[in-house]
This record gives C-alpha cells, structure tokens and sequence, in this order.
C-alpha cells in the first residue's frame, strides 16, 4: 500500500426529510450557529451529523499481529486490524472488543488506547487499542474470509485496506524498538468529498 493510499468508508449521508414530521430538509445556516446543517423549514428541528467513530484493536500473539481479510466493501479482499462502526450504548473499549470478537472470534486482554486517526473527509475518526491475545485461536465471523496472525516482517503492506491500519501497524513498528507505546494522534487529509 501507498503511503499516500486512502481508502475509507463512502462518507455522504445527507439526510433528506425531517426523522420527526417527515418534511424534507432544507440545508442552511440557522440562526446563532456557524456551518450549514440539515434543518426542518415546518417543525424547526436540527439534524445534526457527527462524525462516525470506528473502533477496533491491534491483537499481538507472541511475535505476530493479527489481521483480518475482509469479506465486505469497501475493500473486500484487503487486510485489515479487527475494527468496525461504535455502537450506541457502548464505550470505546467497549465497541472495540466486539468488534475484534465478531471480525476475528479471538480472546483478548485489552490494553491502552494506542492511535486516534482523524479523518475528516469521510466524516470519521479510526481509534485502535492495543490489546493482547489470549491464545492463538481465531474464529472469524461472516464479515471475515480470513483472520491470521502476521509475523511482523510478513505484514501484506501492499494489500492493506485503509491507511489508519498502516498507521498503526508503523507506529506499532517502530514502538516496538524503543519498548514504549504512547497514544498516538493524527489526521489523514485529503480533499472533503
């Protein structure tokens, strides 16, 4: 994979009528805010949209990582660190230890927030924990073709599904070296689609 690569989730998600009257929405500034945002014209409703939080962890077994062929678009067929969309009612640890046990079926001991990837022109922030396994067993779900754990000098860098997995996969690299594994803050850029 490119350094430069990104490939993300589509972003657009505009939303086209009212959740509370059903009146289609209008895009505007209202009054005493600062950026457009979706707003219903008959009831005076604001339909805020934030931005989507994935979730997910760098599992280590030993000397390997583990990584996940995905089965789904966007990136079908691409290498990629268990993650996948918070849910409501979860925290962040929470959302990513579910997401790791559906993608991979692997028992973990979850560590310390390792990266937090800004991605502003999908609308989205990618937030990996470290976590250990417990065992090297794996059973990935249907959202997996694949779950494997990679000797770190045998991680597919060319056929990894997004660049906030190649991130932290070279963060991780060169953490590794000097033993310590501080939190780890960026932004991707890239035009706003």
């Amino acid at each position: 994979m490119s350094q430069d690569a990104e490939f993300y989730f589509p972003a657009p998600r505009l939303q086209k009528f009212c959740s509370q009257c059903a009146t289609p929405i209008t895009r505007r500034i209202p009054p005493g805010d600062n950026r457009e945002r979706d707003l219903c014209e008959r009831c005076g409703a604001v339909h805020y949209q934030n931005p989507r939080l994935v979730v997910g962890t760098m599992p280590v077994w030993e000397d390997k990582v583990l990584l996940c062929l995905r089965a789904i678009e966007p990136r079908a067929n691409f290498w990629t660190l268990p993650a996948g969309f918070m849910e409501l009612a979860e925290t962040l640890s929470e959302g990513a230890a579910r997401e790791t046990q559906e993608e991979a079926g692997v028992k973990i001991k979850l560590g310390g927030l390792y990266t937090v990837i800004d991605i502003p022109h999908v609308d989205q922030v990618h937030v990996y924990f470290l976590a250990q396994a417990l065992g090297p067993e794996l059973d990935p779900g249907p959202e997996t073709l694949e779950a494997r754990w990679y000797g770190f000098d045998e991680i597919p860098w060319d056929n990894l599904a997004f660049k906030s997995v190649y991130t932290t996969l070279k963060h991780y690299l060169s953490d590794r070296e000097s033993g310590e594994f501080p939190t780890h803050h960026y932004a991707l850029g890239g035009p706003k689609h």
